[in-house]
């Protein structure tokens, strides 16, 4: 399941409630269920990401990064196959129930969600393998969720929520870039492309510490002062982290990063409350 990736479905919910609650408009059950479709939609992502990569050869044994189950023979390739489903199955049920206080026009935006969490990893062009993952991240974990959440919530989007949305998934993004830079030489030499594959390490990581500054600079305006120079410091000491450690030593990284997203978005709301 990734447990210490699991903050970065579960922010950008609570992110929308933020807004929702500064604007009045917070109602806990369909929040509720939104914070339960995302971290299954997660989850079943993450397990695709196992079976997918293991089946094409993309993940092995003895890796950097956590234990990887179905390549290190703890599961096999089929019980993770339909737990992969049988999650994203689970998440689709309760994507359905959202209708009732979105409208129909929510089913096929369910569906591109659904979509997603597989094409990630799956299908004719894996997200993850031709330098799109931190796109996908940014889309499907920062502007589809808070605006879909707040909409859920508000009946109305709004240029504040838009703006947070693409602040969480900046955010979002620097915990795969944490990943993607720890494992660049095992995925070179599988041809897995990711932008760290791609663009070097020297420039994932500029991106990184873009990405987190630009995203504290997008919440400015609705986030008191105090909340932004803690996490920019916080920021600061996690990007130097990388920058000065490799491989197995930045597990630790990946989940303070996911971490640090959530503590923010959870000091956000409070402030909102």
């Amino acid at each position: 399941m990734r447990l210490r990736t699991l903050p970065v479905s579960i922010a950008g919910v609570i992110t929308a409630v933020g807004f929702a609650i500064s604007d009045h408009s917070f109602r806990w059950l369909p929040a509720l269920l939104c914070l339960l479709f995302a971290m299954l939609a997660q989850i079943a992502s993450n397990f695709a990401n196992e079976y997918y990569d293991f089946r094409d050869g993309l993940d092995r044994a003895g890796r950097e990064g956590p234990r990887r189950g179905v390549t290190e023979g703890d599961i096999t390739p089929g019980a993770m196959k339909h737990a992969t489903y049988a999650v994203l199955g689970a998440a689709c049920v309760i994507g359905l129930s959202l209708i009732h206080w979105g409208g129909w026009w929510l089913l096929p935006a369910g569906i591109v969600i659904a979509l997603g969490a597989i094409a990630y990893s799956a299908g004719p062009y894996p997200l993850s393998r031709h330098g799109l993952g931190e796109v996908a991240v940014i889309c499907f974990f920062g502007i589809i969720p808070v605006n879909l959440t707040y909409y859920i919530q508000a009946e109305t989007f709004t240029l504040p929520v838009l703006l947070g949305s693409v602040a969480i998934g900046l955010m979002g993004a620097n915990v795969l870039i944490v990943n993607n830079y720890r494992d660049a030489d095992d995925d070179a030499a599988v041809g897995k492309n990711t932008l760290a594959v791609m663009l070097g390490r020297r420039s994932v990581l500029a991106i990184y510490l873009i990405n987190g500054i630009a995203a504290a600079l997008l919440m400015l305006p609705y986030t008191p002062w105090a909340i932004t120079a803690i996490y920019l410091i916080a920021h600061g000491c996690l990007w130097n982290f990388v920058r000065t450690h490799r491989g197995a030593a930045l597990n630790p990284i990946l989940g303070m990063t996911a971490i640090l997203m959530f503590v923010y978005s959870v000091a956000f709301t409070i402030s909102a409350a």
